[in-house]
């Protein structure tokens, strides 16, 4: 089968009206307060903190009743009709109203360090079932509940609530062009978060403006940055529903060569975990050395694979030099690029020895100091990972090989609610 075209189309853009005066600050809606992380990053307090910080919080539809990824199982699927209801009322009370042209949609986002990413926002075509050379590749594992999580929630919906994350080699092309080129022009939405980041985001409806950005992307290909288990639901959607406006789901695509993303850990808290143990067994696999302090920087000048192990009192120990020997057996069928990672030689090595199970494992981005102190809350034993480079995560999808979940945290990730997707009435089949 030839290689599908990758392919990025406008759409009628679901967004926040301004019915409430109480929402202007200035004259000026404020969107901040309706605007919420990817559903995969709050813990359950920080979900519920969203959910009644405004009663039209995005959280509120992504996140329905409790954190999701916590009760992925649901058989009566009320709290995914509960979402799916909520969401036809915001639109039916005109809080949410369609865009009259279909659009691609420009996002600029400013971190409080001033780091600016810039992307196209739209309607992303999924490949067809078989595809040899997809135009879209992942580059991490995914896990089946979420992924059904996700395809419930989409399904009862009939929207895509959140756009997943990929990046491309643009070097400049005319995608590129356009969306710096847009940024000169007054902006749909402005907004700054309590986390002090700014997001903008403005509409490109131009006929001839749109098709010089789908030719340049049709011979281009994208990787998943974030939103794997997603991407996962849309695909899953388009096989087992089918039909306008399934061949497509909402994605954010940024061109890695002029807007380098950032590339944080993902560190491991291994709650109840006896760390005297672990380094223990760890010995018979690795070399183990005490170190001061639990700074990723110790890594970034050691042999892959190289992590630090972190007790709950704070000692900090240095794993490295493993054996070659032991990550081919554990990983007889990866390349050895894929068995240095550190986080494979975690997976794969590690905690079989330690018997810990994954499901145990609690996840912490991009703060050793935050994993540690969950290590000591948790009398466990925390893993502070080195964090991948974008170059590594390209050379892994282009060897056709996934990455170990969780092994990357790029950033800064979309904001969820800023423009969302539905797929009822759909003009045209982007929707």
């Amino acid at each position: 089968m030839p290689r599908q075209p990758l392919v990025l189309a406008p759409f009628h853009g679901l967004r926040y009206a301004a019915p409430d005066v109480d929402r202007f600050i200035d004259g000026v809606f404020d969107i901040a307060r309706l605007l919420a992380p990817p559903y995969d990053m709050p813990d359950a307090d920080e979900a519920r903190e969203l959910q009644r910080s405004d009663p039209h919080n995005a959280a509120r539809v992504t996140l329905p009743f409790e954190l999701s990824r916590h009760a992925p199982d649901d058989p009566d699927s009320r709290r995914y009709r509960a979402a799916a209801d909520l969401l036809r009322s915001w639109i039916t009370d005109g809080v949410l109203a369609r865009d009259e042209e279909p659009a691609l949609y420009v996002y600029e986002q400013v971190t409080p360090q001033g780091r600016v990413q810039r992307g196209l926002v739209g309607a992303l075509g999924l490949p067809d079932e078989g595809t040899s050379t997809p135009a879209v590749r992942p580059h991490e594992d995914v896990a089946e509940p979420p992924v059904r999580d996700r395809f419930r929630l989409m399904e009862v919906a009939r929207a895509n609530l959140e756009p997943i994350f990929l990046v491309y080699r643009g070097g400049g092309g005319a995608a590129s062009a356009t969306t710096e080129e847009v940024t000169t022009q007054a902006p749909l939405v402005s907004t700054r978060t309590r986390d002090g980041s700014e997001h903008r985001l403005w509409a490109v409806t131009d006929p001839a403006t749109l098709r010089r950005v789908a030719d340049d992307l049709a011979g281009r290909s994208a990787l998943i940055a974030d939103g794997h288990h997603r991407y996962a639901a849309y695909r899953q959607l388009r096989r087992e529903i089918g039909g306008p406006g399934w061949d497509h789901g909402l994605a954010l695509l940024v061109d890695s060569d002029t807007h380098p993303p950032q590339l944080g850990a993902i560190h491991r808290v291994l709650p109840g975990l006896d760390t005297a143990e672990a380094l223990a067994a760890a010995a018979t696999v690795a070399t183990v050395e005490h170190v001061a302090g639990a700074d990723p920087a110790l890594l970034a000048d050691v042999a892959a694979p190289a992590l630090l192990v972190v007790s709950g009192e704070g000692d900090t120990h240095l794993l490295s030099g493993f054996s070659e020997a032991a990550l081919r057996r554990a990983m007889p069928d990866r390349s050895p690029e894929w068995r240095h990672l550190a986080t494979a030689a975690l997976h794969e090595v590690l905690m079989p020895l330690w018997l810990y199970p994954e499901e145990r494992v609690r996840m912490v981005h991009d703060d050793p100091a935050e994993a540690a102190a969950a290590a000591r809350d948790e009398k466990g034993t925390a893993v502070i990972v080195p964090p991948m480079r974008v170059e590594q995560v390209y050379a892994v999808a282009d060897r056709g090989e996934l990455t170990p979940r969780k092994s990357t945290s790029f950033g800064p990730k979309p904001r969820t609610g800023l423009v969302m997707r539905v797929l009822d009435n759909a003009r045209g089949c982007a929707g």
